[in-house]
């Protein structure tokens, strides 16, 4: 998560608040950097958050952040 944190630009606490919803709306900015961080499309993500059962599931990234550092 820190990986994740620090190459999206925000802090790990912020990203540690959105992912257990204490930020229930994060800014725009901050969902693309996260989102470019982790490979996922936002068109993806919007369509995870728009899910009809509402269970939101994102697929998982291509590579994580460490296996990015070791290429």
């Amino acid at each position: 998560m820190l990986l994740t944190a620090l190459d999206a630009g925000v802090s790990p606490e912020t990203l540690r608040k959105i992912e257990s919803g204490r930020i229930a709306t994060p800014a725009f900015p901050t969902i693309a950097a996260i989102a470019d961080v982790l490979g996922l499309s936002l068109d993806a993500v919007w369509s995870e958050i728009n899910r009809a059962d509402g269970s939101a599931e994102l697929p998982r990234p291509a590579r994580t952040p460490r296996e990015r550092l070791a290429s």
